[in-house]
């Protein structure tokens, strides 16, 4: 037998007051090895600081020194764990264990080594923080799996297996919450657990039990071998508080018994502590299971800014309690603590994660990393806390290393101090102290940030400091301050009729909507109305503004989560009564769809809309959250993307940010976008069922594709606010067996007909989140009576022979949207091809200047003081037909004039052709512009096209007297 001298023991790290306690350490560890028979070469790196740092670690070797001894002969102290192996050290062993005290004896052995093995390499440098918690996790993990197997097996044996009414074998599942489920499991942690099985039976022995009896028992065991002190220790203390009803509650439940409870009773504080449960032992097949049920109550399906004021209430709690107990040097509940850091990330998970299931995440890090990818944190800002996180969760694990005790107070005494502050790599306290203040400090402001509610009357302190005004509002919103006193208040917003003001406000108050509100959302309601009311100050349309706000209060009301969105971010109030101000367009469709209050919030955002490639981009983002078999998910995330990306470029118009050509570009290209989803989504769904599309032409085989041709404002890039999709869907299957090749094989035609149909049923059915967009397919061949779908052939057959000259018109302004390339290149040389026609001159003329009047009579103004900017002689149309005239009678001679679908660019072909004078030209780009500038502003004003006819007079008198020279 050999082992080290006591002398060698290197002590040069440890402060001289505690060389001799730990010199005393060495002498009983040695002691004990002899009286056991051990061999040690020499002392393992780093023991007399180890041990000086950590009480649990030096006891643990000194009571059992093969449990050292074997770390050593190992290596384990020195190397990382490969995959599996804690699972096998776990496993070994507790084999032999043949009945309870031997399991317990066994568990808590192996813990003990583990935790030692654990406690050395984090103190000694050799490990980081990732691996220190991710072996803790993993230990507690195996050890609970283990046990639980154990007992059920030993309880099987007695009662014989749970099974549901169908016979089916059910398994206790194991939640484990906080850290645990997190996989961030600190040192000498409780572990909360919650048990749940999937389904009420009975057991299949002669002595059975219901199932709910059975897993009770199961539970009451597992706790016992755990929880229980023996002379070996314990395993975990574990706490069962988190269950439903709490210690009042069953010790085990049903997924459907948790689902109810959830359902009916569930509180905001559940929520957050369901968001890191995870399964950590049992049927963890049949988990899944569970946590698909339980997450529509942990991550709601809208923005749940009312997450703030709930967590901002628990952290309140959290923090009188700490006072209470005397925990302000606290690194976990303390200001600036491990808790605040975990508030921050969750808080964003509980408002955003159920409709971003990227944020579907357990670990606190992670979630912070997340929240910097997707902007909604400053990236300095998650450095930072995962800095301080890091820094505090050390400090942390060295507290209980200590012990092994779940501590995470400072410590008072100075030895205790100097002994942290060493282990943690400073030199003294002094040093230590400051750097987590600094670490702390941050955390605390970063918190503040997230949490603060600038606008809340908090308590009785603030609202004593609250400004007159502002209390004059609140008691003008509760009814309290007197019909007179209110009328002055509202005249000093600037309302110029206050008595209409206060009745709106007055019929809010008392409104059904508001009436029935719970107190929860009676008190969000009632801090929103002042602040709303006071941002009415400084706007020139007060009275306007105001009732477009009080009925959108009105509509949003019974979801009160909005109500805390707007209460909580004063930047979104302050936009939203900016844009309800400019537009009552904007103002309606926010009040429909609630859910675009979330765009109010990033104003970078809000006036700064994608480009095509940027809103593809965007809604692949949107799409991938929800899977794409889930036909209504699908269709309500691209009406909510379409109805978020229209209201960002309505916002940028109606600001000033774009110009009218960029407007209806940006709009454009969403259709565009839109329509290409909408295409793929639907042949992937009937490529699925029928297979893909084959034919044989020329001998060859030939995959034929599908293509959307835009027509009119989609064609030629110029869609406005509500505009129609006019388009017409080809495809280019021709020859022999043109079949589909799947199970459920379809003809050709048959099968892009399915095609059109399905996604004129994407694009038109309302849900909801609303209608996509109205489209007209009227401008196919032959009309609503010809097909939906037409082959390429069919259709320039029909155009060089059949169509009318207002068909050639319109394709004048046709390009391809969406669809196979090949078609679209086909299609460009056709439309090419009927462009380029030898037409009549003068026939064609005649032609087109009866289409003009015929639509005259139709929809032009009858009352001669409006003048219809879209229709009327003088406006858009005359324009257009113009310039569909000079493109069907002069591209034969000029080609270019057929290169391009929008006429701002055909009429700068007509002047690089000389078919019309500059100066012309440019009148006609400028007052075309104008014109339709002035219907956007209209549309956003919820106005028609038609103004006073005394407007655009000079205008209107130059377009027809263009008309009248060339088309009479």
């Amino acid at each position: 037998m050999t082992l080290p001298a006591p002398e060698d023991l290197p002590l040069d790290a440890v402060p001289k007051a505690a060389r001799a306690s730990v010199s005393h350490l060495a002498d009983d560890f040695l002691k004990a090895c002899e009286r056991e028979g051990l061999s040690l070469d020499a002392w393992p790196a780093f023991t007399g600081t180890i041990w000086y740092y950590s009480d649990f670690v030096a006891r643990a070797c000194v009571r059992r020194p093969a449990l050292l001894v074997d770390l050593v002969t190992s290596g384990d102290l020195e190397r990382v764990y490969e995959d599996g192996e804690m699972t096998r050290h776990v496993a070994d062993a507790l084999q032999d264990a043949a009945d309870e005290p031997a399991l317990m004896r066994a568990l808590r052995r192996v813990r003990n080594r583990e935790m030692v093995r654990i406690a050395w390499r984090d103190l000694a440098g050799l490990s980081d923080l990732n691996e220190a918690l991710e072996d803790l996790t993993c230990l507690a993990e195996h050890l609970i799996d283990e046990a639980l197997t154990w007992q059920h097996r030993e309880l099987a044996r007695r009662h014989g297996e749970p099974r549901d009414a169908q016979g089916h074998a059910q398994r206790l599942v194991v939640l484990g919450m906080g850290k645990l489920g997190g996989r961030e499991l600190n040192f000498s942690s409780d572990i909360d657990l919650i048990f749940a099985y999937p389904q009420p039976g009975q057991t299949d022995g002669e002595r059975c039990l219901e199932n709910q009896q059975f897993f009770i028992r199961l539970g009451q065991r597992l706790i016992k071998v755990l929880n229980e002190k023996t002379a070996d220790g314990f395993v975990f203390r574990v706490d069962m508080r988190l269950r439903p009803f709490g210690d009042a509650g069953p010790l085990v439940m049903s997924f459907d018994a948790l689902e109810d409870y959830y359902e009916s009773h569930g509180r905001e504080w559940e929520r957050y502590a369901l968001i890191k449960a995870r399964a950590v032992a049992g049927d963890r097949e049949s988990a899944e299971q569970l946590h698909t049920l339980l997450r529509p109550f942990v991550y709601r399906r809208y923005l749940d800014y009312g997450a703030f004021a709930s967590l901002r209430d628990m952290k309140a709690m959290i923090n009188r309690e700490a006072a209470r107990k005397g925990k302000e040097r606290d690194v976990k509940l303390g200001e600036g603590g491990i808790r605040e850091v975990e508030f921050v990330g969750q808080a964003f998970q509980l408002i955003r994660a159920g409709r971003d299931p990227s944020l579907q995440l357990r670990g606190i890090r992670p979630v912070l990393d997340q929240l910097a990818r997707q902007e909604v944190m400053p990236e300095y800002a998650v450095e930072q806390l995962k800095e301080a996180y890091a820094f505090l969760r050390r400090t942390e694990n060295r507290l209980q290393m200590v012990a092994d005790q779940q501590t995470h107070c400072l410590p008072s005494d100075s030895a205790g101090q100097l002994r942290l502050a060493l282990s943690m790599g400073f030199s003294d306290w002094e040093e230590f102290e400051a750097a987590l203040g600094r670490h702390m400090r941050r955390i605390h402001g970063h918190f503040e940030q997230v949490f603060a509610a600038p606008q809340r009357a908090d308590e009785e302190e603030e609202a004593a400091a609250q400004p007159e005004a502002q209390r004059d509002l609140a008691a003008l919103w509760a009814g309290s301050l007197g019909q007179e006193r209110s009328l002055s208040v509202l005249v000093g917003l600037g309302l110029k009729d206050p008595e209409a003001a206060l009745n709106a406000v007055e019929q809010l108050r008392e409104s059904s909507a508001c009436r029935s509100l719970t107190s929860t959302g009676r008190e969000r309601l009632d801090r929103l109305m002042p602040l709303m009311l006071s941002v009415l100050n400084g706007l020139e349309e007060v009275d306007a503004t105001l009732i477009r706000l009080v009925r959108l209060v009105q509509t949003i009301a019974r979801r009160s989560v909005y109500l805390s969105l707007l209460v909580e971010n004063p930047l979104a109030l302050s936009q939203l009564a900016r844009l309800c101000e400019a537009s009552p367009w904007i103002a309606d469709h926010l009040t429909r769809y609630p859910l675009l209050l979330d765009e109010l919030l990033d104003p970078r955002s809000l006036y700064a809309p994608p480009d095509r490639q940027g809103l593809r981009q965007a809604l692949e983002d949107e799409l991938v959250q929800v899977p794409l078999d889930d036909l209504e998910q699908v269709m309500d995330r691209l009406r909510m993307f379409k109805q978020v990306q229209v209201l960002k470029v309505a916002a940028a118009d109606i600001m000033d940010v774009l110009p009218v050509m960029k407007v209806s570009d940006h709009l454009t290209w969403i259709a565009e976008v839109v329509l290409e989803k909408v295409l793929a989504l639907v042949l992937e769904q009937l490529i699925a069922k029928h297979g893909r599309p084959r034919c044989i032409m020329d001998g060859e085989p030939y995959e034929p594709g599908f293509a959307v041709v835009g027509y009119g404002k989609m064609g030629g890039l110029e869609l406005g606010y509500g505009s129609d999709l006019d388009i017409v869907f080809l495809h280019d299957s021709r020859g022999e067996q043109a079949m589909t090749d799947g199970d459920r094989p379809l003809d050709n035609s048959e099968f892009f007909a399915r095609v059109g149909q399905r996604i004129l049923h994407f694009l038109g059915v309302f849900t909801g989140a609303g209608r996509l967009y109205e489209v007209d397919t009227r401008l196919r061949p032959s009309g609503a009576a010809g097909l939906l779908v037409i082959g390429l052939e069919a259709f320039e057959d029909y155009q060089m022979n059949s169509a009318w000259t207002w068909e050639h018109q319109a394709l004048v302004r046709a390009r391809p949207v969406a669809g196979d390339a090949r078609i679209a290149e086909a299609f460009q040389a056709m439309r090419q091809r009927v462009m380029e026609r030898e037409r009549d001159p003068e026939e064609l003329k005649r032609q087109v200047r009866e289409m003009r009047e015929k639509m005259w009579k139709e929809h032009a103004s009858r009352d001669p003081a409006r003048f219809d900017l879209k229709r009327d002689p003088g406006g858009i149309a005359d324009i257009e037909f113009m310039v569909q005239y000079l493109v069907l009678a002069h591209a034969r001679k000029y080609p270019e004039l057929s290169t391009y679908p929008d006429n701002i660019r055909i009429l700068e072909s007509l002047i690089e052709t000389d078919l019309m004078s500059r100066d012309d030209a440019v009148f006609l780009m400028d007052t075309y512009r104008a014109f339709r500038d002035r219907i956007h502003e209209l549309t956003l004003q919820d106005q028609t096209t038609r103004v006073d006819a005394t407007q655009w007079s000079r205008e209107r008198d130059q377009v027809r007297a263009y008309w009248r020279q060339l088309m009479t």
